[in-house]
């Protein structure tokens, strides 16, 4: 590694010893909101001090191995030798994983995350991919032991989706959903169909970092809340009382929803999680270009042509066009197996983003 890199990872190590010392103290360990942000910013260290530890650990055992290589008889230096190629291999690797640890990381990374999914082109058939869709992610959260719980959705008499949103819980949902966002497109001979043909539906995908109060702040007089009767699932319940809420931002016209839960105080609590994420998003985009051209590059118009992902059934295939990935078992990549495309489109983002590190 360059001086320049080297310089760097020790000053991070430092400051990480140095983090760990003050929250040893009394006086720092007393003020609980100074302990949590010391253990913020020590928690953001801990992975890349860790490897640079690796490293440096790596780096020293390759220098005494090839020591011995030169000093000793030809049976311990034939074993030394064998341990160094072994150790060569480990410090490019560690060298790989630093550079990219080292580039700038979404703050958003580690945070849980609303995912807003809505039919899209196809009709019925569209409403039933957006509800594969659901099921798809739900298991992927399963899988990663993270929650998934309902917040507003809207269906139709078939079994289809028009419309979910719902919450994923879990540190790091963000960095793994993130690339979920846009068009899917899904090819198959619906149920309905009898003549056999091939029908090409969407569904887009949004995914929304959860946001905290304290990062958002927004204002009790810009709010409009409305109470009303929920639809759907509930039972009687939802009948006699109205527990489902409504919230419009009237600066920017923004609602959110939720009648999943009996209780109004829940339904609001979630109402308002959706609002900070989408008023938090729109505050992102604002950073980079207008708020509609924004939302289109991200979920488009869910027209067949913008799609980052088909989901073709006939072949058995799954495509991701923005890395020209093929898989094949779309029955398991619907219940929930998709780690393989998402490794490949976090390893894509990374190398571009060492590309635009080094230009």
């Amino acid at each position: 590694m360059i001086d320049r890199i080297t310089e760097k990872l020790e000053g991070l190590e430092r400051r990480h010893d140095e983090l760990t010392d003050q929250m040893a103290q009394p006086d720092v360990a007393a003020d609980y909101e100074r302990v949590q942000r010391l253990a913020k910013e020590r928690s953001s260290l801990d992975r890349l001090v860790g490897l640079y530890r690796e490293y440096k650990k790596a780096a020293q055992e390759l220098s005494d191995a090839r020591q011995l290589v030169a000093g000793s008889d030809s049976e311990l230096a034939a074993m030394a030798k064998e341990e160094v190629g072994m150790l060569t291999g480990r410090l490019q690797q560690l060298t790989k994983d630093l550079h990219i640890a080292l580039l700038p990381t979404d703050p958003n990374d580690e945070k849980s995350v609303i995912v807003e999914i809505r039919a899209g082109a196809g009709g019925d058939e569209a409403a039933l991919f957006a509800a594969d869709l659901f099921r798809m992610y739900s298991r992927y959260a399963t899988l990663h032991s993270w929650s998934a719980e309902i917040i507003e959705k809207n269906e139709t008499g078939i079994g289809g989706i028009k419309e979910i949103v719902f919450e994923v819980r879990g540190k790091g949902a963000y960095s793994r959903l993130k690339h979920e966002s846009g068009v899917h497109r899904v090819q198959r001979v619906p149920s309905t169909e009898s003549s056999g043909r091939i029908h090409t539906s969407t569904a887009t995908v949004a995914v929304l970092p959860e946001v905290d109060e304290v990062e958002i702040n927004i204002k009790t007089e810009d709010l409009r809340i409305d109470i009303f009767h929920a639809g759907g699932h509930g039972g009687q319940n939802v009948q006699k009382v109205a527990t489902a809420v409504r919230i419009v931002h009237l600066p920017t016209g923004i609602t959110s929803v939720c009648q999943d839960e009996r209780s109004q105080l829940k339904n609001k609590t979630k109402a308002m999680a959706v609002l900070r994420a989408r008023l938090y998003d729109v505050e992102q985009k604002k950073q980079t270009a207008a708020i509609t051209e924004e939302r289109r590059s991200q979920v488009g118009t869910a027209d067949r042509s913008e799609k980052i992902r088909t989901y073709n059934f006939p072949q058995d295939r799954i495509t991701d066009h923005r890395i020209e990935m093929s898989l094949h078992n779309l029955p398991k990549v619907l219940e929930g197996y998709i780690d393989d495309i998402i490794d490949a489109l976090v390893a894509y983002d990374q190398a571009k983003r060492m590309e635009a590190a080094v230009a």
